[in-house]
This record gives C-alpha cells, sequence and structure tokens, in this order.
C-alpha cells in the first residue's frame, strides 16, 4: 500500500479501493493541477487485468448479501454516506479544485452537496418504490425489481464527484456493487469517497474504485462477463467501445455522450438574461457537456444580443480555481488544450470569422480565452463536432422554422436552451427541439426525478429517478392464479 499524500492539508491515498482494502499496483500514473501544471499533485495506481479482476471478483462475492437486504437497509447506508459527504464539502471541494480545476465556490456551495443529494434522493426513491400490480386474465400479477449484479460505472474527468455519485447511488440503491473507473485525468476525488465509503461502514466489495487508463483496466472491466450492468458518461468514440463489450456479453448499458447544444434567442425574450445566459456557457473552461455551444438568435437582433453578450463575456476573469474572483477555469490537461486550438485553427483556415479570443490566454498555461466565432456555414467542423473548451459559435436565423432546423441540425441531441417571452412558443418550439432536457428561459435546472440522457450521437438510455432504478435491475412479472393460493 502506498504512502497518502497531502492536496492543499487534505489527505489522500492514490491506491485503488477493493474488497474494503487499499491495493497498490507496481506501476503509476500521474495527475497535476491544471491551473498549475508545474504542481504534480500525485502518482497514482494504475490498474491493469489483472486489478480489474480482482474487483470484480469482490463485486461479486459481496453482491448476495448486499442484494438480499431491503431497499430501506440498504438506504441507511446510503444516508451514512450522505452526512458524511456533507461533513467533507470543505475538504471534497479542495481536492476536486486542485485536480479537475472547477471553481472552489461552485463545488462548495452547489456541486459537492449535490453529491449527497444524489445518495439520499435514491435511498429514497428504492424505499418508496410501490411494486406495480393489476389483475389479468384470471391472475394477480406484480413487476418485482430484482438488483441485477456488479456494475461497471465509467465516469469522465469534468465534475468527477458529482457525475461519480449521480451514478453509483442508484446502482447501490438497486442493490448492485460497484466497481468505479474514474479518469485518469481527475481521480483525486473518487478516491476521497472511498474513504468516505469506508467510514459508513459499507460492505466490503459493495463499493470498488480501479483507477488506471480506459485501454487497460477500463477495457478489461467492461469485457467481463461477470459484469451485469455497465454505465459510462464520456466521449463518443470511447462509448462505441463499450457498447461493442456490452454487446458481446448481452449486458444492458447506458451512455451519456456529448453535445453540440443549441442556445435559441429569439426577438421575443429577455435579451440582457440571453446574453448573460450565454456568456456564462464559458463556465468551467466550457468542459460541460449540457452547454449551449451554439448561439443562434433572430437576425433583427444580431447586433443588439452581440453587444450585450460582449459585456458580459468581458467581466469573466480567467486564473487560480480557488479564487473566488475567478469564473473561467483552466482546460483539465494540455493534450486538451491542443485539441481545443486545433478546432479553432481549422476553422481560421476554414474561413470562419473569429469573433473574440481564438488563443491561449498566457503561453505555457491551459487556459484558452473565451472564444466567439462566426462560421462560414452551418457545415463548418466548429458548428457540427463537439469541442469541450470554451468556444462557441454565432448564427442568425430568419423564421422560427429556420431557428428550429438549425438548432436541429446536428448529429447530437443532448440539451438545448430556448430564450423566448411567448408561451405559446416556448411549448412549441420547446417541443420541436430534438434534445434529452430542454429549457425554455433558463438552464442547468435539475429535478433528480426527471430522466437525462440524449439523443442521437449524444447516447443511449437515461438516467435519473426511477428510470435509472429500473435499469439497475432485471425486472420480473410474478403471475398468481387467483383463487389458487390461500
Amino acid at each position: 500500500m502506498a504512502d497518502r499524500i497531502m492536496i492543499e492539508g487534505v489527505s489522500v491515498s492514490p491506491d485503488h479501493y477493493i474488497g474494503g482494502k487499499r491495493v497498490a499496483s507496481a506501476d503509476s500514473f500521474e495527475t497535476r493541477c491544471p491551473f498549475d501544471w508545474s504542481n504534480k499533485l500525485a502518482d497514482v495506481a494504475r490498474g491493469d487485468a489483472e486489478t480489474a479482476a480482482l474487483a470484480i471478483d469482490a463485486a461479486t462475492a459481496a453482491f448476495p448479501a448486499w442484494a438480499a437486504l431491503t431497499p430501506p437497509e440498504r438506504g441507511v447506508y446510503l444516508h451514512r454516506l450522505a452526512d458524511l459527504i456533507d461533513a467533507n464539502v470543505e475538504k471534497l471541494a479542495i481536492v476536486e479544485s486542485m485536480d479537475m480545476a472547477m471553481l472552489h465556490e461552485s463545488l462548495r456551495l452547489r456541486v459537492i452537496p449535490r453529491g449527497a443529494l444524489n445518495f439520499r434522493n435514491y435511498a429514497d426513491l428504492a424505499s418508496e418504490h410501490r411494486e406495480r400490480s393489476w389483475s389479468s386474465k384470471g391472475t394477480a400479477n406484480r413487476v418485482i425489481r430484482m438488483p441485477a449484479g456488479p456494475a461497471v460505472i465509467i465516469t469522465p474527468w469534468n465534475a468527477p464527484f458529482m457525475l461519480s455519485t449521480w451514478k453509483c447511488a442508484p446502482a447501490l440503491a438497486a442493490g448492485n456493487p460497484v466497481i468505479l473507473k474514474p479518469a485518469e485525468w481527475s481521480p483525486l476525488s473518487a478516491s476521497v469517497l472511498a474513504d468516505l465509503i469506508d467510514e459508513a461502514g459499507f460492505p466490503p466489495g459493495v463499493f470498488n474504485i480501479v483507477q488506471g487508463l480506459g485501454a487497460e483496466v477500463g477495457n478489461a472491466l467492461v469485457n467481463d462477463p461477470r459484469v451485469k450492468r455497465i454505465s459510462f458518461t464520456g466521449s463518443v468514440p470511447t462509448a462505441r467501445v463499450i457498447g461493442r463489450a456490452a454487446a458481446e456479453n448481452i449486458v444492458p448499458f447506458t451512455a451519456e455522450l456529448g453535445g453540440k447544444s443549441p442556445l435559441l434567442v429569439f426577438a421575443d425574450a429577455d435579451l440582457d438574461a440571453a446574453a448573460k445566459k450565454a456568456a456564462g456557457q464559458f463556465d468551467d473552461g466550457g468542459q460541460v457537456c449540457m452547454a449551449g455551444t451554439r448561439i443562434i438568435v433572430e437576425e433583427s437582433i444580431r447586433e443588439a444580443f452581440l453587444e450585450r453578450f460582449q459585456h458580459y463575456v468581458d467581466m469573466h476573469v480567467m486564473g487560480d480555481s480557488r479564487d473566488t474572483a475567478t469564473t473561467v477555469s483552466a482546460l483539465i490537461h494540455p493534450k486538451h488544450v491542443e485539441r481545443v486550438l486545433g478546432f479553432i485553427e481549422r476553422a481560421k483556415a476554414n474561413g470562419d470569422r473569429i469573433v473574440r479570443g481564438g488563443k491561449l490566454w498566457k503561453e505555457g498555461t491551459n487556459f484558452i480565452e473565451p472564444t466567439l466565432i462566426e462560421p462560414k456555414s452551418n457545415e463548418s467542423e466548429v458548428v457540427q463536432n463537439e469541442v469541450f473548451g470554451p468556444v462557441l459559435t454565432f448564427q442568425t436565423f430568419g423564421s422560427e422554422e429556420q431557428g428550429v432546423a438549425l438548432a436541429n441540425s446536428t448529429a447530437y441531441g443532448l440539451s438545448g436552451i430556448i430564450y423566448t417571452g411567448d408561451a405559446a412558443r416556448a411549448e412549441r418550439v420547446g417541443r420541436a427541439v430534438r434534445g434529452g432536457t430542454v429549457w425554455v428561459n433558463t438552464f442547468l435546472v435539475r429535478d433528480l426525478t426527471a430522466p437525462f440522457g440524449g439523443i442521437g450521437i449524444s447516447g443511449i438510455g437515461r438516467e435519473g429517478g426511477d428510470y435509472a432504478l429500473d435499469f439497475h435491475s432485471d425486472l420480473k412479472t410474478l403471475q398468481i392464479l387467483e383463487g389458487s393460493v390461500a
């Protein structure tokens, strides 16, 4: 077992967590602070196929006893964990801010507490579930949820703690032991979660963390036939690889993937609110899958909107994610910086107009200036493909039909944002825009019981509420001949 490390005064283990114990690996990978790349935070245990097998062994062994508990009995553990998350918000915010560069204030006030809410929400939903029952053709019928078995959860590097809790909570509440594989670029808050799981007294093997590279340990996890559920959030190419593995073993698979969401603004909208929200899409360095990255504005308000938008973007501050004045954080990794700059350079070469930004904030850093690009055509790469950085596009439309057509003109369909002051239009366009979630005159308001997921290449399946609990269960219809039993 490796020595624990200190991240701004917070003790973190660099090892895996398997079967209730810390497990080391011979190899490691490093993680660095995105807003200060010279600061190496840790050498983290690098798992392999053997590590994956060990974790699945532990989850398989833990499954019968965990599945045998009632939902309220499992809920006791989940509520205890939620309380511990609330008690450690500051520690978790420090670690995630240093490891991923999400703004510390946002983590402390909103994102980390959401993790606690995820566990409470699913504990209560599972406990409050009532089996569907009815009579049909002389039989009494019930639909029963049965725990499915070990679940592999693979999370991305953006908002890693919140997304880990969002995906692990329903699996655990449904009775499935979990093997969590966090992203290699931001693994440390998941390790803190394992400490809290341990403190909450979860039975050994119910929750496991395996760290490492996707092509190594991730590949071994999703190809093991003992795994009964796979839940993934990340890129489209990786989802295709995981999907093939899931299909080979006939394992249910959900994927929440990228977005290229429209932010559609009509002339009857509150322009100031719309422009402020559009400028807010640069939050977290634009590394938000649901962000409205395609600003699509009615032609008659083009200049009025742009003036307001530029004003709000000018108010952004880039810098240390721990500083409360900072509003735009660093990109996660130099490789990702190179990828995002590649989109900008190709846009320039294509003849797309750089309205603002388009370059590094400071040489040698992971900061890219908030960038707005007016594409030469709707077919431009920067319009059609996910950039996942502080890069927005700007287009205009003449009629409502043209606006909706532009909004629906990519292969993605994760979300959409509409600004209008007309109730009939809000309903009409809200229904017409293709996306798993569409907001009108607001953004990122989430009800945890609502379904969440994407259309097209933005994903398959739904998370949230009973949708996630059903996914993590095997559903059985039990029929008993009426009058045949006393």
